[in-house]
């Protein structure tokens, strides 16, 4: 199982480090050099404000999936065609939701146009992941490790264009970045969708209010996991846009985006292991076999990982921060050296964030696929208070 586990895990980070990067050192970052750290910003508080509402888009299904489909292959027929009709029903309760959201905490026209494309853009990665979690419940890693990839290599193609040919003629806008992942995402989404209903031997779509409720009921735990996760990961820059006065919000909110940049590139590899590990474990555990050796050397590789990358972060943070982010060219230096200087610090604080996060994805994976979500429901909830508190404290 531990070589199962490193040829597979070899394949998947092979092709995210062969696209992933490129994407968030090359596409993200000339993103964002291109409209402005404020403009920028807007945006990073609204796609993170899409995120605190996504447990209603999925509610605990694609973990609960992944883990059944990995211990009961035969279940992939019998739930397919009834899910994907619950997941476009979620899509509805959690589109209505959000932008009244939105509207509630004072969005104007233009950020609540920005809030609804990103709200379709999240059902489409949501209705992704519930896809993936098919592919990798049957134990097909190489094709997922294909699909978890292409929205990315798409929008590449696409951004690439539209940033460095300059083939409309204008300055970059941000509505064409997002334009660029919905566009990406429906592509993805189709594939991923034509390999399921091949594998499930789909026929067609089938209403069973009793079975979606006995799958909500079911997955629940699951949903609470990714609602207390999601507040306490993705609440920070919405708080920073919100709570701080005019455009310093918006400023702000850019200068903590540009440091969370590298944070979340890294937290994608630690993510890989619980993509492999999860559907892993869980069909270990059905049959009784000992996890004990592929969650110890998970653990080490992930943990060695970790270190390196959060100590070699900080004491380059500055240089680092330097690489990425060139002098505008309206910008003086006094106020370009103020904002490496500022910028820096949050990096190299928030780096440290990797270590625990990397043991959280193996231990947690391991307590998910065992049903032992009651621990980190309450992990979650702490750090989801602490966050909240310590945010509104200090900003």
């Amino acid at each position: 199982m531990n070589k199962k586990f490193i040829t597979n895990l070899i394949i998947l980070l092979f092709l995210n480090l062969l696209i992933k990067p490129f994407w968030i050192l090359g596409i993200d970052r000339g993103v964002q050099n291109a409209v402005g750290s404020q403009v920028y910003g807007l945006y990073f508080a609204i796609f993170n404000f899409t995120f605190l509402f996504n447990i209603l888009l999925d509610m605990g299904i694609t973990n609960f999936n992944n883990r059944n489909i990995a211990q009961n292959h035969h279940l992939l027929n019998k739930y397919f065609s009834s899910i994907v009709i619950l997941k476009f029903l979620l899509a509805i309760v959690y589109s209505v939701i959000t932008l009244s959201a939105g509207l509630i905490i004072g969005y104007d026209s233009t950020q609540m146009s920005m809030l609804l494309i990103l709200c379709f853009n999240q059902f489409l990665m949501s209705f992704i992941l519930y896809l993936r979690s098919n592919i990798s419940g049957l134990h097909f890693f190489k094709t997922d490790s294909v699909i978890s990839v292409l929205d990315r290599f798409l929008m590449i193609i696409i951004c690439g264009v539209l940033l460095w040919t300059n083939i409309t003629g204008q300055p970059f806008r941000i509505e064409w970045f997002i334009y660029a992942q919905t566009f990406s995402y429906i592509i993805t989404a189709l594939i991923a969708f034509a390999i399921v209903v091949r594998k499930a031997e789909f026929k067609k779509l089938k209403w069973n209010y009793p079975f979606f409720i006995l799958i909500i009921r079911q997955s629940f735990p699951f949903a609470i996991l990714v609602l207390l996760m999601a507040f306490y990961n993705r609440i920070d820059s919405v708080m920073i846009e919100r709570i701080l006065p005019d455009k310093q919000g918006e400023q702000q909110a850019g200068l903590y985006a540009s440091a969370y940049r590298l944070l979340d590139a890294v937290n994608m590899l630690a993510y890989l292991f619980s993509v492999i590990l999860l559907p892993m474990f869980s069909r270990m555990i059905k049959f009784k076999d000992d996890v004990n050796k592929l969650a110890r050397l998970s653990f080490t590789l992930l943990f060695l990982l970790s270190v390196t990358v959060a100590v070699g972060s900080f004491f380059y943070r500055t240089e680092i921060m330097i690489w990425l982010y060139p002098q505008h060219i309206n910008e003086t230096l006094a106020i370009y050296s103020s904002r490496i200087q500022e910028t820096s610090w949050i990096f190299g604080i928030l780096m440290f964030g990797f270590i625990p996060i990397s043991t959280t994805y193996i231990f947690g994976t391991l307590l998910t696929a065992n049903g032992n979500l009651k621990y980190l429901n309450l992990m979650a909830a702490f750090g989801m208070v602490l966050n909240l508190s310590l945010n509104f404290l200090l900003i």
